[in-house]
């Protein structure tokens, strides 16, 4: 490919990135009352938001589907041809309806339009054409016309289903904020992904317990520190009174420390090497806060201790890795 057909092809990518910025831009003044309206009649729903749209329009109504379900506001897609067969027996009384289609027009939408009103669910329209049947017989319009395709034949549906999914997610994203939807409840209906195991993995889910925590008395050798750091292979152990209180830890980069002198493990106290007033965490705490509390401290374990400040527990960093939280 020689440099001028690279330029022309770079040329042809900016021409359409331009064109759809151009509509999403017109957007803006259309963001009105009917804009209200619709998300008024969404925030009233009792029921589920039922998304209607044949080809691309019904892709980009999937879409908007599942970043309305995923961000507090229930809804489904519902393909109009279906629902003329059958489909349109899964939407009641307490739904709300948002359509979508270019023209305004599109006949499996306007087949199925009387059996809508029957049922008096709101209808909220989504075309590029206001003075269209669909758009007149909405309750609420939203405008997503472009002025032109970005495809320079004018017939691929490019800038239209662009600023109907722009328009979209202002909607879903408008009702988010109405409906005081944290990033919790967002984590709730996302418990695979990172930002789930980031927000509702606590510690006490994936810290070793009972006879897995290391832990020695304080009366202890260097040497019964070793075996049980071998034993437990988290990279330290605890140090406890006989009221399994933390007194201190000891870790892997103590043992570098006494390696590095001229000390017999099998008769020097641990208390004469370990760590004292360490820090721990709470069984209640985020998996995601203890990661940030060990690398602002640059450790790699952690006891972890309940509100008596007992030993419950021990976490290291592999134990995070394994948990999909780094």
């Amino acid at each position: 490919m020689t440099n001028s057909e690279a330029q022309q092809l770079k040329s042809l990518g900016l021409a359409v990135i331009n064109t759809e910025i151009e509509a999403i831009s017109a957007l803006r003044d259309r963001i009105d009352d009917d804009f209200v309206a619709a998300c008024q009649h969404l925030l009233n729903c009792e029921g589920r938001i039922v998304v209607l749209g044949m080809g691309k329009s019904g892709h980009i109504g999937g879409k908007i589907a599942a970043t309305l379900a995923s961000t507090g506001s229930p809804a489904f897609f519902v393909h109009p041809g279906e629902a003329s067969h059958g489909d349109l027996g899964m939407i009641t009384d307490k739904d709300v309806v948002i359509a979508l289609s270019n023209s305004g027009e599109t006949s499996e939408i306007l087949t199925i339009l009387p059996l809508i009103k029957r049922l008096g669910v709101p209808l909220i329209a989504m075309t590029g054409k206001p003075l269209s049947t669909l758009a007149q017989s909405a309750n609420a319009h939203l405008d997503v016309s472009a002025a032109k395709e970005a495809c320079p034949l004018g017939l691929a549906p490019t800038s239209s289903t662009t600023t109907a999914l722009v328009m979209g997610d202002a909607v879903a994203i408008a009702l988010l904020e109405a409906r005081g939807f944290t990033a919790e409840d967002f984590a709730l209906s996302h418990p695979g992904g990172n930002l789930g195991r980031r927000l509702l993995l606590h510690v006490s889910d994936i810290m070793h317990t009972g006879d897995r925590i290391p832990k020695i008395s304080d009366s202890s050798l260097i040497s019964d520190a070793l075996v049980e750091m071998t034993n437990k292979g988290l990279g330290m152990t605890a140090i406890v009174d006989d009221k399994d209180n933390i007194v201190g830890i000891f870790t892997d980069g103590d043992l570098r420390r006494v390696l590095a002198q001229t000390i017999d493990v099998h008769t020097t106290a641990i208390a004469d090497f370990m760590t004292t007033n360490c820090i721990t965490g709470q069984p209640t705490m985020l998996a995601a806060e203890i990661l940030e509390i060990m690398q602002r401290h640059k450790i790699n374990a952690l006891l972890i201790t309940d509100n008596d400040q007992h030993l419950v527990g021990a976490i290291n960093m592999h134990d995070l890795l394994r948990a999909g939280v780094v």
